[in-house]
């Protein structure tokens, strides 16, 4: 059996020190709200911009990943397309490899060290969903795998640049 002066026995005592302590622990809530939607705010504003070696693909990127601008150069127009979509999907990645720094800046700044097992996980996710593309070819020329046998298409002849590309 518990005493009156363990668990709720003491708060029951005194109804003034108990709503004082009620009023302080909303209060707390409410200040890690606030500054979790401080940090959310900021955090939506993030964007990151990269450009390729020779300048001539910029791309910007939100926080979420997603492409806010590209531009291109006129040297971009000489390109071979293959060359293109290739420098635009490195310099989005490079620019992508970025965020959860920028992310853990923001963290640090409205959060500071609260809550490090949500920062963590969180964090976790955005490097592991934008890894940084220098990292990964590292990782890459590491590990080198065997080829791997040419599979064959789903409709036997076809190219893999078909207009319709569908095995139907």
């Amino acid at each position: 059996m518990t005493s009156a002066s363990n668990g709720l026995g003491g708060l029951m005592r005194d109804p003034e020190q108990a709503a004082a302590s009620i009023d302080a622990w909303a209060q707390g809530l409410q200040d890690k709200a606030n500054r979790y939607q401080a940090a959310q705010e900021r955090t939506e504003g993030i964007r990151l911009t990269a450009v390729n070696s020779d300048n001539s693909v910029q791309v910007t990127v939100r926080a979420d990943g997603t492409v806010s601008g590209l531009e291109l150069t006129g040297r971009a127009r000489s390109m071979p397309l293959e060359e293109l979509s290739a420098q635009i999907l490195a310099t989005m990645q490079k620019a992508q490899s970025g965020i959860a720094d920028e992310v853990a800046d923001v963290m640090t700044e409205e959060i500071g060290d609260e809550d490090p097992e949500t920062r963590s996980l969180m964090l976790d996710n955005l490097r592991n969903r934008f890894p940084d593309p220098d990292e990964e070819d590292e990782e890459e020329d590491a590990e080198e795998l065997p080829d791997e046998p040419e599979r064959p298409t789903a409709r036997g002849d076809a190219e893999p640049d078909d207009e319709d590309n569908s095995p139907w």
